[in-house]
């Protein structure tokens, strides 16, 4: 399943935080709309509750998505589950929560070949996310349509020694615990994303010649999206997917 990503493949469209442009990031509401859009990909934030319940959310605290104070771990499920996930946004979407993983999982059920780009956020207790959602994931079946991506080079390496599962990381500047050396975590990786600031043709061919699948984040005009395609990314992961994915539904590739 998770082949379309190879080099040689069509361009993937990846959905940051579902559809975050439109929708409140990491709702299922934002999925299912960007589902409703024909992505290919989701891209999805995990940290754990008190109780040890993986649930999709951004940031480390509650304040800037909710209308909760603290840091997630300090709550349990069913105290986060009386939180607004929606409001912040507008007020049309009062209401919305913060899913869990196990939700995310029931609502792309229908979806067989939607692949996943699961983000392990830096943190204490990242191995035990890393644990807590491989069960899950490996319990419906999503393991082989799965990238796993950390900004902490130990958690890259955790992901690849332990559960020999394919990786995407970043530019050096860009990740924490990075004491294993520049080879040594580029290793680790499958794939490598570049923001948009970054991003020229050098420096995806310099990623290639490493063997690594190059991305970008976050193309969100069509302009961005030409210009990421010419520089020769396999993937874009945007906040708003429509410009990327018109545009690559009327051109011909590769480029």
């Amino acid at each position: 399943m998770i082949d379309i990503l190879e080099v040689n493949s069509k361009p993937v469209v990846a959905a940051h935080r579902g559809y975050k442009a439109a929708y409140p990031e990491n709702t299922l509401l934002a999925f299912k709309k960007a589902l409703e859009l024909g992505i290919e990909m989701l891209e999805l934030d995990l940290h754990l509750t008190k109780d040890n319940e993986v649930v999709i959310i951004h940031d480390e605290t509650l304040e800037r998505t909710t209308n909760g104070t603290g840091k997630i771990g300090e709550y349990t499920l069913e105290e986060l589950r009386q939180l607004d996930a929606g409001l912040w946004f507008a007020k049309e979407f009062s209401g919305l929560r913060i899913p869990t993983l196990k939700e995310f999982c029931e609502l792309i059920k229908p979806y067989q070949k939607l692949l996943l780009n699961v983000e392990i956020k830096p943190a204490e207790n990242a191995v035990e996310v890393v644990d807590e959602a491989f069960v899950i994931l490996k319990e419906y079946g999503l393991i082989s349509r799965c990238v796993f991506t950390s900004f902490d080079a130990k958690i890259i390496a955790y992901l690849h020694d332990t559960y020999n599962q394919k990786t995407q990381g970043f530019i050096a500047d860009s990740m924490f615990n990075y004491d294993a050396g520049e080879q040594g975590t580029y290793s680790k990786m499958w794939s490598i994303a570049i923001p948009m600031n970054k991003l020229t043709p050098e420096i995806v061919k310099k990623y290639k010649n490493m063997s690594l699948l190059v991305w970008c984040f976050c193309p969100d005009t069509e302009e961005q999206a030409k210009y990421a395609l010419e520089c020769g990314v396999t993937l874009m992961t945007c906040n708003n997917p429509m410009p990327a994915m018109q545009l690559i539904h009327n051109s011909t590739f590769p480029l």
